[in-house]
């Protein structure tokens, strides 16, 4: 396929790490679709929007680095499951409500760390992260604010946050596995285990705060549960990417 980089750790003209591109890429991309799903279908109108615009804030960001690799609508709408490089945790399906809630809030706690790391250093994704980090302070924020809302409001709203951070537990260790050297070796300045270390250092403060316990397992980067950096997906992808690329693929090289 034509712009698709097959080969592991290829480097493009501008000296961006290919795999690390992609895998950052895909994350933003797939959780900007499962954040999209709920258009037209969150508690409350303000949501809708909320939602839509962080969902709008990753695709920007998806676009950005997909752009670095080769042509973005490639990437995005013919590559086949196996090509994708996403955590298995931003593909998980929405539940509901404190399910995305979680979900948002584990991730949007390591996106901002991650890149907060890569802003401060001098690597290929310098640039992109330092835009990327202010974006996603809101998102976190956003995530935090419904984790305390949900955590500490009523009995059945505590139950079901606490049931879907347990359930989503066991896909966080996936964040801190290295993607690539150009992203966690000393080039671009990320430190995983100071990564690893400062977000669960964050989750359990948040948790803690809306009177929620935090997952009995491994502690996060002690483990290493998910595949999705190899290629390998949970149940739900295959039919999350057959809705994402419908369209194209029913009509190859349409305009608008």
């Amino acid at each position: 396929m034509t712009g698709t980089p097959t080969d592991t750790g290829a480097e493009t003209a501008t000296g961006v790490d290919s795999v690390a591109a992609l895998a950052l890429a895909d994350d933003a991309l797939i959780l900007s679709h499962r954040l999209g799903e709920w258009a037209g279908h969150a508690p409350e109108l303000e949501e809708d929007v909320a939602l839509a615009n962080i969902a709008l804030d990753l695709l920007g960001q998806a676009r950005i680095l997909y752009s670095l690799v080769g042509d973005e609508d490639e990437l995005a709408f013919l590559r086949e499951e196996r090509a994708f490089r996403n955590l298995q945790l931003v593909e998980q399906p929405n539940g509901d409500f404190a399910h995305s809630i979680a979900r948002q809030l584990y991730f949007s706690t390591y996106q901002r760390l991650l890149y907060g790391q890569l802003a401060a250093g001098d690597g290929p994704f310098a640039g992109l992260a330092a835009k990327a980090v202010k974006e996603v302070d809101y998102h976190q924020d956003h995530a935090e604010r419904w984790t305390l809302r949900l955590g500490d409001g009523t009995a059945e709203s505590h139950e079901r946050m606490q049931r879907a951070c347990t359930a989503l537990w066991r896909f966080t260790g996936e964040m801190f596995q290295p993607l690539v050297s150009s992203v966690s070796g000393d080039g671009d300045g990320v430190n995983t285990p100071e990564l690893a270390e400062s977000w669960l250092s964050s989750i359990t403060a948040v948790l803690e705060r809306a009177t929620l316990t935090v997952p009995d397992g491994p502690r996060a980067g002690a483990w290493a549960a998910g595949a999705g950096r190899q290629g390998l997906h949970t149940e739900s992808f295959g039919r999350l990417l057959a809705e994402m690329q419908h369209l194209h693929r029913s009509h190859p090289g349409a305009s608008w």
